[in-house]
């Protein structure tokens, strides 16, 4: 135990004012009145029958044993809180931050929040959306990213891979359905400008050599391209499983079931490797469970 008289916020406002040497700091760092401040030490120097500090008109400076008592406190101190904090982690609100596609936020990532949120009420998430792959990334805890390319390392998770159905509304659907792979010549056909020559892939993986295009649309979003297929302006080239939800509520309606194939998968990868922040691997498990069957 610690001596009668011993007082912890004397003991703290002695740490901070040997830090700053000046007590009116002091009080502004730990929102006392300075003459608290001065009283909590001076209550101190009682107790240990010692002086801590030299007082000038408009500075302090340590004694010599104030300094050995600093050196010998301050640890001390500086365990005692994380000692509270570590034991005070279940009530204290903790935050990781990710980024993502908008699409993908939109279309998997928020539907989810709420058994996120039910299961992790204490952990509040920062979310950054991602436009375009040329978009600048700001630094964040997580990321989730969709790329062509194999991401080998160890703070890489694979997600699921992508694929693209063609696509449009019910009224368009109900016009070109039963006009085959001739109907792609008649309206304009619309695609992510990240894959130009998409539609002329599909056209030759189905063997449709007569592909001549009316008119080709690049739109610089996921969101934009099944909005306009949506809309009815044509047919559109629908990433699946992510966009099954449009499907599911027959906003869309594939007009021919075979899909286009693509090395194109969504990863999600680690940026923090602090292994003090148990929050940021709860999120990451959390996302594997919840979106690594996204394809089955």
């Amino acid at each position: 135990m610690l001596p009668l008289h011993t007082s912890m916020r004397g003991l703290r406002c002695f740490c901070v004012a040997a830090e700053c040497l000046s007590f009116k700091e002091t009080a502004k760092k730990l929102y006392l009145t300075p003459s608290a401040v001065s009283h909590q030490i001076k209550q101190l120097e009682e107790t240990l029958n010692q002086s801590l500090f030299i007082r000038q008109t408009r500075s302090i400076a340590l004694t010599e044993v104030g300094a050995r008592f600093y050196q010998a406190i301050e640890p001390v101190m500086q365990q005692l809180v994380n000692t509270v904090s570590e034991f005070n982690q279940s009530d204290r609100m903790l935050e990781v931050s990710i980024s993502m596609p908008e699409f993908f936020a939109s279309e998997l990532f928020m539907p989810k929040l709420i058994g996120w949120s039910s299961k992790y009420p204490n952990i509040n998430l920062k979310l950054e959306t991602i436009k375009s792959r040329s978009d600048v990334i700001k630094h964040t805890d997580v990321s989730i990213m969709l790329s062509g390319k194999q991401q080998p390392s160890a703070n890489v998770y694979d997600l699921f891979p992508i694929t693209y159905i063609p696509a449009c509304n019910p009224k368009l659907h109900s016009e070109l359905s039963s006009q085959g792979f001739k109907a792609l010549t008649k309206v304009p056909l619309i695609l992510h400008k990240a894959r130009p020559y998409a539609w002329h892939q599909w056209a030759e993986n189905v063997g449709f050599d007569q592909f001549k295009p009316k008119q080709i649309i690049q739109l610089d979003s996921m969101f934009s391209v099944a909005r306009a297929a949506e809309q009815g302006l044509g047919v559109a080239l629908i990433p699946l499983p992510i966009s099954q939800a449009w499907f599911d509520n027959n906003t869309l309606i594939p007009l021919f079931s075979h899909p286009l194939y693509s090395h194109d998968r969504y990863y999600l990868t680690r940026h923090t490797n602090e292994q003090q922040r148990p929050e940021v691997q709860l999120l990451i498990d959390w996302i594997l469970k919840s979106f690594h069957d996204e394809s089955h």
